[in-house]
């Protein structure tokens, strides 16, 4: 497997001139491609099927079974398969219709090596893509159970869904780790579901957003009279939860007097209602959330945390899980259409780059929003998503997009804003960019843009 191709993506060239074939090839396989050489188009035909790891270079002018035949026959089966053209001069006009009707791209003889490769380099990046997208797909699909839940397939998340199976029958307290938004109650209610305590309640607090007044009643109740407001008994969340699991989350913001209360609660297995001079017994399986290390805080009591700390979980950042990036992002995807209809839209190149690049500041909560976008919206694209979110938030709270992104997104949003001025007029649009015909249908299709959004 070789570094230009790291998903085998296999070249088929097609020409029935052995002088032209193998001088192409020649070129290709000295820049470490994969070639595969035929002479006619039936030997492809007897080979192609839906999902092939493969490009096809081809020639227009062959005997029994021409170029655009075999283009038909291969976009028939599988419409966005990246089939790239070779014409002579006098085909020009020919292989600029085939573009409009789904040729990735076409070469004009005699072509130069260099717009060979990347032109070619281009179509195996889409192949790469697309078939990433069917193995995605089909991973989801056959998803169940734990790996439904936590999905991934990087080492971390494989870790994370092994710890929860383990911890989860041990009955024991459990300290979860993450930044804001790596999905840390999923990890919590993923425990509480794997445990013997699954049909009992699932108890979740903020820790941040109880006022400092209200956490004593929040979390053991009152008795009717209790204080000025007390109008009726009211039952705690930790007697709420008993015989469950009680998720604390951002537990570093609990006030220290309810730290002191809360563990008493955990030696004793006991508690009493503000108001009663009555202990209730309780059994409770604590699953606490923090984004930094609780014993290195000067706020957090250390006995607290020796009582919690039997089992630790370390959620990774999104952007340490690259891989999985794109993997949750058609899964978030998936969710919005089923939810509110529309159809699933397979990743450009380009869209799929910015996924891998961007920081993802916000993690799995932020991929999770931008997907549902990008669902609802089928003429926007992650870049130009990304790029409004920047333009509201502080610059230094959000990861910069690269800047190569950056152009593709400015030079996609003024080809889209002509198509729409223009109300899809292709002529008006050339027109109106000074681009040349085939350098405009290179740029929809690299960005996604088809002709049809726009007409009036």
């Amino acid at each position: 497997m070789d570094s230009k191709n790291p998903q085998s993506i296999e070249i088929w060239l097609l020409d029935d001139d052995e002088i032209v074939r193998s001088t192409t090839a020649q070129w290709l396989r000295l820049s470490e491609y994969t070639v595969r050489e035929f002479e006619a188009a039936q030997d492809i035909i007897d080979r192609f099927c839906i999902g092939n790891a493969c490009i096809i270079v081809s020639d227009i002018r062959m005997t029994p079974i021409d170029g655009l035949s075999l283009m038909t026959h291969c976009l028939t089966r599988e419409p966005e398969f990246p089939f790239i053209l070779i014409t002579g001069h006098g085909d020009v006009d020919t292989a600029v219709n085939a573009l409009r009707d789904g040729a990735f791209d076409f070469l004009e003889k005699p072509f130069d090596p260099n717009r060979l490769l990347k032109t070619v380099e281009k179509a195996i990046q889409l192949r790469k893509v697309q078939r990433q997208h069917a193995n995605q797909s089909q991973y989801l699909g056959d998803l169940h159970g734990l790996e439904e839940t936590i999905i991934g397939q990087h080492e971390q998340i494989i870790r994370v869904r092994h710890q929860i199976r383990t911890f989860a029958s041990m009955d024991t307290h459990v300290i979860v780790y993450g930044k804001t938004g790596c999905g840390k109650e999923l990890v919590a209610k993923a425990l509480h579901d794997c445990s013997p305590r699954s049909d009992r309640p699932f108890v979740a607090i903020n820790c941040a957003a109880i006022p400092a007044d209200l956490f004593e009643s929040e979390l053991f109740g009152h008795e009717a009279g209790a204080f000025t407001s007390a109008n009726k008994k009211r039952i705690g969340k930790l007697e709420h939860a008993s015989g469950g699991t009680l998720f604390l989350d951002e537990i570093e913001s609990m006030p220290l007097a309810m730290q002191i209360k809360l563990l008493r609660v955990l030696q004793e297995n006991q508690l009493e209602r503000i108001g009663s001079n009555h202990t209730i017994d309780i059994d409770l399986r604590v699953v606490a959330a923090a984004k930094s290390d609780l014993q290195t805080l000067e706020n957090f009591r250390q006995d607290l945390f020796f009582r919690l700390n039997v089992s630790q979980i370390h959620l990774p950042d999104l952007r340490c899980r690259g891989s999985d990036i794109p993997l949750l992002f058609e899964h978030f995807c998936r969710i919005a259409v089923k939810e509110r209809g529309g159809d699933i839209r397979q990743l450009s190149p380009i869209d799929h780059e910015t996924l891998t690049l961007y920081g993802w500041p916000g993690n799995v909560r932020e991929l999770r929003n931008v997907a549902l976008r990008y669902a609802l919206e089928p003429n926007t694209s992650v870049a130009k998503i990304l790029a409004g979110y920047q333009a509201q938030d502080d610059i230094d709270t959000i990861s910069p997009l690269p800047l190569s992104v950056k152009v593709q997104e400015f030079e996609r949003s003024l080809i889209e804003a002509s198509l729409r001025q223009q109300k899809g007029n292709i002529q008006s649009v050339l027109e109106q960019l000074q681009l040349p015909r085939r350098t405009l249908n290179q740029k929809m299709q690299k960005y996604g843009l088809n002709r049809s959004d726009y007409l009036d």
